[in-house]
């Protein structure tokens, strides 16, 4: 009787596990990903965040959510021709305000969509302050860029692998709620997974190996609730993105996994130029989803869809220039 309970068991879960497999989807081919992209129009637009929000918490909390201050902000967007936004959400909302989260969102796309613009969503990232914290943040130091944004899942739940499952279920509930919804353009699953945030803030020392543990998982969840838009986590660091075996591991899944190629650089257009050229060996569509930092000279230049990196004088004080971020070692900013 046992042996009979044990085998049934093991034909349970092997069925699971096969359904699992045949129910998730794979990495698109590139005839599909080619297929997506010569439906869409030409893409350029801006990372957005609302002017009243010091970082992606505050943008959707329930106390901050400025839904007026966003729709005026969009419409600003549409009057010049944008058509995409890239707008970052964060884990600790999901957790800590599942459903009202859900309705933002809904409300966001709702404004969105008022002003014939996609949405790029990015559901992780690994720059700037590697501590978040829910609840009312901190106001924005003058001056400084990106003064308070935070990263996402942050450092400890990042090392914290016996809670994985709980970010497991935040990618794909907010995925999958919008798994099948046109007003979304693509998911960005993580935001330059491997940065240190310039050495701003202390890291810790392995967390690549923490992000390149985890981010293969972060593309089969997403997977796991098929998805009609693409999948994609933008190359940003590195010299040589078409020498496969220069890349580092967390390169190579973003290359391996992702259905779009994305990528940031903020380099003069002749090296934005050279990084298109490069991408374009993998054979898949290219969106540029951040450059613009005329300090570094970076405007646009090659054949490639671009949002840009902000477009409004925002709390977030990110059209402040990156070199006034040394500010907060040089002048003990906290």
């Amino acid at each position: 009787m046992r042996a009979s309970r044990s085998l049934l068991l093991t034909s349970l879960m092997s069925l699971i596990l096969s359904t699992t497999v045949v129910d998730a989807r794979s990495q698109w081919s590139k005839e599909q990903a080619h297929a997506w992209y010569s439906e869409q129009p030409w893409l350029i637009g801006a990372n957005f965040t609302p002017s009243t929000a010091v970082n992606q918490i505050e943008m959707w909390h329930k106390d901050t959510f400025d839904s007026a201050t966003i729709d005026k902000e969009l419409g600003m967007a549409a009057d010049i021709g944008m058509n995409t936004i890239r707008v970052f959400l964060h884990n600790l909302v999901w957790e800590n305000d599942k459903e009202g989260f859900h309705a933002r969102i809904d409300e966001f796309l709702e404004l969105s969509d008022k002003h014939n613009i996609k949405v790029l969503f990015v559901l992780f990232d690994s720059d700037w302050d590697p501590n978040p914290v829910y609840g009312k943040q901190k106001p924005p130091v003058p001056g400084v860029h990106n003064s308070r944004w935070v990263q996402s899942p942050g450092e400890q739940r990042l090392q914290n692998q016996s809670k994985y499952h709980e970010l497991e279920a935040y990618v794909k509930d907010i995925i999958g709620r919008h798994a099948d919804d046109q007003r979304v353009l693509a998911w960005d699953l993580w935001n330059e997974p491997s940065n240190d945030s310039a050495g701003l803030y202390e890291n810790i020392a392995n967390k690549n190996d923490y992000v390149a543990l985890l981010l293969p998982q972060v593309y089969d969840w997403a997977r796991s609730v098929d998805p009609i838009q693409p999948l994609t986590a933008g190359l940003w660091s590195g010299t040589q993105w078409d020498d496969y075996e220069q890349l580092g591991t967390i390169e190579k899944v973003q290359i391996d996994e992702s259905d779009i190629i994305s990528f940031h650089d903020y380099g003069w257009p002749e090296e934005f130029e050279n990084r298109v050229l490069q991408l374009t060996s993998y054979g898949r569509p290219l969106i540029a989803t951040e450059y613009m930092a005329r300090g570094s000279g970076s405007t646009k230049g090659a054949e490639s869809c671009a949002i840009q990196k902000s477009v409004l004088l925002i709390k977030t004080n990110r059209p402040t220039l990156w070199g006034q971020f040394t500010l907060r070692i040089c002048g003990g900013i906290t």
